[in-house]
């Protein structure tokens, strides 16, 4: 892959890439669009990393199709699948692995600590493979998106950075390979995280400031469905991910949250600017 990006260079193409787990759904699919956009050639990464899940989570149940996603990236318009085993990318005896400070400690560095060392890790390790002028990220997963624009500053990766918005089914949960795991009531009582997150900025807009009162009635809404159980809600900066205790004019925060719905983990967010 490091050859082919090298020729692609030579020849004067931009390169975009688009990280992905697999198992594609439309998400990742408008993220090929928006990387089709702004490159001459798109490489759609696959990969299922290990170093990003904890002990107890479910890489080896995550879902994985890889004829179907070849098939779906294809007509998304990626021009190159790149699908690295897990020995080529962590041979015997690897040590070397990234951290990006305080950003990654709060929220789902929180929750699921080691989680974005390993992100980040990956994600330096595909960009200096691939290449790219360009790479893609989603909205859905925005405490990663921070992280890697981050890396990629600190770094001095010379790669432009495009988060692209959440995708979401008709009934407004955010699409996730993960939502496989839900049974049809959980699937359900899913929606409830969205439901929450558009009564807070509701709230907002209303002229509610305390985030405490946000977030209570967040809890509310989630807690009205039985198989959901919240994890974590945050009201945040955007970009630095401080959660604030009270809100004013002019900001731009990040309403965020990781709820269970069953055994499924599952996070939505969106961003408000506080009229």
């Amino acid at each position: 892959m490091q050859r082919l990006a090298d020729r692609l260079r030579s020849t004067g193409k931009r390169i975009g890439v688009v990280p992905t787990m697999g198992y594609l759904h439309e998400g990742h699919l408008s993220l090929i669009r928006i990387a089709k956009k702004n490159a001459d050639i798109v490489i759609t990464t696959d990969f299922v990393n290990p170093t990003q899940f904890a002990p107890q989570e479910d890489f080896s149940t995550y879902p994985r199709d890889l004829p179907r996603d070849a098939r779906l990236a294809e007509g998304a318009g990626s021009d190159v699948l790149f699908t690295p085993d897990t020995h080529a990318m962590y041979p015997e005896n690897y040590l070397t692995f990234l951290d990006v400070e305080q950003i990654a400690d709060v929220l789902e560095g929180k929750a699921r600590p080691a989680h974005f060392r390993g992100v980040v890790t990956v994600v330096a390790k595909l960009f200096n493979i691939t290449k790219p002028h360009v790479a893609v990220f989603g909205q859905k997963d925005a405490q990663q998106a921070i992280l890697v624009k981050q890396m990629v500053r600190d770094l001095n990766f010379d790669i432009d950075v495009i988060i692209g918005p959440i995708v979401r089914e008709s009934d407004g949960l955010a699409m996730s390979s993960r939502n496989v795991y839900l049974s049809s009531s959980e699937r359900a009582d899913a929606t409830v995280l969205f439901q929450s997150l558009i009564s807070a900025e509701e709230s907002i807009r209303k002229g509610e400031r305390q985030c405490g009162n946000i977030i209570k009635q967040m809890h509310d809404v989630i807690s009205a469905r039985y198989t959901a159980h919240v994890e974590y809600v945050s009201i945040a900066d955007s970009l630095t991910l401080r959660e604030y205790s009270q809100l004013n004019p002019g900001m731009h925060v990040l309403v965020s949250l990781a709820v269970r719905v069953g055994r499924t983990r599952l996070i939505d967010n969106i961003l408000v600017s506080v009229p």
